[in-house]
């Protein structure tokens, strides 16, 4: 059984893009982003909303093509239409989540965005939550879990300051 890991980067008050899906104010290079880097090769399978995937159209990423190559990517969308020859999958729902997990290669990142999240998290398999957290106060924009129906409970595993207020914070969902 593999994990379905949320690796995102968030602000002070909790957001993972400001207003207009802005990304601009969070670290771009650095010991933090490179630690990232090298924690997205261990991934086996994307997993993320429309509007996370969409975003990528912003640098360049065409319709249907796959924004992590190395790894099997699927958008949870049941309104994006893509390309026959499209190299992601479309799930309009969650419904093979538990499956996934079963016979996935290895680790599945959850890479966006906040209401995949706390959809995922309703269903009991989000395992991890891997937060870069920035010292930035976005004010506004996609918050970390949209629409969370119910609490939970994390353990702290790991902690590591990069300095300058940089944080990564590892939790294990209870």
């Amino acid at each position: 059984m593999h994990p379905i890991i949320y690796d995102v980067a968030v602000s002070a008050d909790g957001f993972i893009a400001g207003p207009d899906a802005d990304v601009s104010a969070f670290p771009h290079a650095g010991a933090i982003v490179d630690d990232y880097m090298a924690r997205l090769a261990t991934y086996a399978v994307a997993l993320m909303g429309r509007a996370t995937y969409e975003f990528g159209y912003e640098f360049g990423l065409e319709p249907g093509a796959n924004p992590y190559p190395h790894m099997r990517a699927i958008v949870v969308s049941s309104t994006l239409s893509l390309p026959n020859d499209a190299q992601v999958e479309i799930w309009h729902d969650l419904s093979g989540l538990q499956a996934l997990c079963e016979t996935a290669d290895g680790p599945i990142y959850l890479c966006g965005g906040g209401k995949l999240a706390s959809a995922v998290a309703a269903t009991g398999q989000l395992t991890c939550l891997r937060m870069k957290r920035a010292p930035i106060v976005l004010g506004g924009g996609t918050p970390l879990f949209a629409g969370l129906p119910s609490s939970h409970i994390l353990s702290l595993v790991e902690q590591r300051d990069y300095g300058d207020g940089l944080l990564f914070q590892d939790f294990r969902f209870s």
